[in-house]
């Protein structure tokens, strides 16, 4: 990984900042299967800590007009938002005020109001009750104006759409640190959700974040991508910080520094990206460990000519993945022409079943409506929908490479509960989940953690 030194003054001056955090002391507590498929864990996680942070609800573009709106669900709640009139993108709880009844159950859709189906009371776009049959039937009064849907602190940023129950909480800025201004710099709400998927799992859905806080599984679940990106920690960078979010810079575009031989399989796994970029695979057969420099010159130099704008970005973020993960359940893998999203979303009621949700995004050249995403490996059509794909695991893919991840979290959850697990073990670069861990007890437990 280039290091600060390393660059030259343009690229220095560009990009997301590598400088490495300082390293927080971590503690030594064992983290148990227990709270994995612990009800009373689960039931602790909801009251002090998913009612306290700001999660992602969905996108700007699912809302771009007055009326538009959406639903989401975390637990045992159901989410509403919705763009007023006034072009404010709001979030209310999705339950009518009058005896508790689901007030939209629909996924997304547009309305000029909210009508609930159980007795007619409707609401304006911006919550307030507008509407209720037999008004002057109530002895507290007319209830237009004053039993409003309840609304939730809401911002927007990088396309999506962030929620915080906590009515008192801070800033989403705050919240994100120095994270916000670095994801910033991808623009990600120039890019297209051209994959939609959630599957219910039959983990836990710490399970997902784990995974996705380490790269130590790599040689084993995905031995495919030494042939295309790094997998020694030696050469990586991770980096953790005060706010509870984790970051890792990975080598990409060339395999993996340990390989030896099998260069025909290297030089087939990048060769559409090669040939993309104007240049012959067949250039690399002698140093194979070149084509990541020779990608990042050929990017800056004709970038501009294919449609990219590549001047936000140093050199390393041409090629390099730079991973992000959100406490506490979103991962960010970030590159200038796509991004994959990974969400593991708690059940209302069973710790050992999740919703995991995995979204990519693609930057599409300006003017063109077709694009390969090398790093999706298909084409895409910008002009279609992209429907949404749900189903429990073993019914939907979520692709070949996170479809290796989905196989050992169901075999992981089944291991936790053994009687002969007794607590982690693990080296030093997983310590993101360790530090991972060490955040939820804080919302968990307080001073006590």
């Amino acid at each position: 990984m280039a290091h600060e030194a390393d660059l030259n003054i343009d690229d220095a001056n560009r990009g997301v900042d590598r400088t490495k955090q300082p390293e927080p002391k971590l503690g030594e507590k064992p983290i148990t299967g227990e709270r994995y498929y612990s009800k009373d864990f689960m039931q602790l996680e909801w009251e002090r800590m998913w009612t306290k942070v700001w999660l992602i609800a969905g996108l700007e573009a699912q809302v771009p007009n007055p009326g538009d709106y959406f639903t989401c669900e975390l637990g045992r709640e159901s989410l509403l938002c919705v763009r007023g009139d006034d072009m404010k993108i709001r979030m209310f709880y999705n339950v009518c005020q009058h005896r508790g009844n689901l007030l939209v159950h629909d996924e997304q859709g547009s309305v000029k109001d909210f009508a609930c189906a159980y007795h007619g009371w409707r609401f304006a776009r911006d919550g307030e009750l507008t509407r209720v049959p037999c008004p002057e039937d109530f002895p507290q009064g007319n209830p237009c104006g004053k039993l409003n849907l309840i609304e939730i602190p809401c911002e927007t940023f990088a396309g999506f759409v962030w929620y915080n129950m906590d009515e008192s909480c801070g800033s989403l800025s705050d919240y994100l640190g120095p994270v916000m201004e670095q994801i910033d710099t991808y623009q990600m709400e120039n890019m297209h959700r051209t994959t939609w998927v959630t599957m219910e799992g039959d983990w836990n859905w710490k399970c997902v974040q784990d995974n996705f806080n380490e790269s130590y599984h790599l040689p084993f679940v995905h031995p495919q991508t030494k042939y295309v990106m790094e997998q020694s920690y030696r050469y990586c960078q991770f980096d953790l910080y005060p706010e509870g979010h984790c970051r890792m810079f990975m080598p990409g575009d060339r395999p993996t520094m340990s390989l030896r031989g099998e260069t025909d399989t290297v030089l087939a796994g990048l060769r559409k990206e090669l040939e993309l970029w104007d240049l012959d695979p067949e250039d690399f057969r002698e140093n194979p460990q070149g084509i990541r420099e020779a990608l990042q010159k050929h990017k800056r130099k004709y970038g501009a000519l294919k449609g990219f704008d590549y001047s936000r970005f140093n050199d390393d973020q041409l090629t390099d993945h730079y991973h992000y993960t959100i406490f506490p359940n979103v991962s960010f893998s970030l590159k200038p022409d796509g991004c994959i999203w990974l969400r593991g979303n708690p059940h209302p009621t069973d710790p050992e079943l999740c919703y995991f949700d995995m979204w990519y995004f693609t930057w599409v050249p300006k003017g063109e409506t077709k694009y390969y995403s090398h790093s999706m490996a298909a084409e895409v059509d910008i002009t279609k929908p992209t429907p949404h794909v749900v189903g429990k695991v073993g019914e939907v893919s979520a692709g070949p490479g996170i479809d290796q991840d989905v196989a050992i979290w169901s075999s992981q959850q089944k291991g936790l509960r053994s009687r002969g697990y007794r607590g982690d073990y693990m080296p030093d670069q997983e310590r993101r989940i360790r530090y991972h861990h060490e955040n939820l007890d804080r919302y968990l437990f307080g001073d006590n953690a």
